[in-house]
């Protein structure tokens, strides 16, 4: 299929762009609208991984945008700047979400976007952000996450949280402890979420992204890139936004 690209410039509430990437299949449907998937990067911004998600998701039938929170396209290789980028995001959530928000909105309002059937894939960092949104109450239909951090800024509560969750999540991660992962399921369950987590073993942190093992090198962070887990993972991760949008 034949995608194109570009950028959708948002403006966050305290001015700043944020440069999400966009990527477009040949055809939406019969209304000229298409179900759409967010992406929301790992740590280290809208770098070539989230890019290449979005494109393979365009190539799937859906309108993808990686979203730049960060601003600005700011995007690093160096985990300690990266680790930085992030924190200062943590530790203003509610700009965080109000950014997140702001890009959500624009991109429900494209004219190739059927804002009835939007969903969100989140990758480390990503997959906090894609939780967390809905947690917000944003109208997402499905929350996918890969090798999510799942602690929230507030706890899922039914009345708000109304996406369908699938978690995918490695057994060797020592970054996000299976500990976490439980919590979350008690939260999930507590909210009545429909849910589904997949554990991946021998799988480490990062473990869909191919530039993981370089990542790890250049860092001396606990990644690892596990192709098998890769692949299966993403078959799921397909078929769940076919189901669900």
């Amino acid at each position: 299929m034949t995608i194109t690209t570009r950028t959708l410039t948002t403006t966050a509430p305290d001015g700043t762009p944020l440069l999400s990437y966009i990527a477009l299949p040949e055809n939406t449907d019969n209304t000229g609208k298409a179900r759409t998937v967010l992406v929301a990067p790992e740590w280290w911004g809208v770098v070539e991984h989230p890019k290449t998600v979005a494109e393979r998701l365009a190539a799937e039938g859906f309108v993808a945008v990686a979203m730049d929170v960060y601003g600005e396209g700011k995007m690093t290789t160096d985990a300690h700047q990266a680790n930085e980028w992030m924190t200062q995001m943590l530790e203003h959530s509610d700009e965080l979400m109000n950014r997140c928000q702001a890009i959500y909105h624009d991109v429900a309002n494209l004219s190739e976007v059927d804002k009835e059937r939007i969903g969100i894939v989140g990758f480390c960092f990503g997959g906090k952000i894609a939780l967390d949104m809905a947690r917000l109450g944003l109208p997402l239909k499905a929350v996918a996450t890969f090798h999510g951090n799942p602690a929230p800024i507030t706890p899922a509560t039914k009345q708000k949280f109304v996406a369908k969750v699938l978690v995918a999540h490695g057994k060797a991660d020592s970054m996000v402890s299976m500990e976490a992962i439980d919590g979350l399921k008690k939260e999930l369950e507590a909210a009545e979420v429909d849910y589904q987590i997949d554990i991946y073993e021998g799988a480490k942190h990062g473990f869909s992204n191919p530039h993981a093992d370089e990542r790890a090198r250049e860092n001396g962070v606990d990644l690892g890139y596990h192709p098998q887990a890769a692949k299966d993972s993403w078959a799921k991760m397909i078929a769940f936004m076919n189901d669900t949008l």
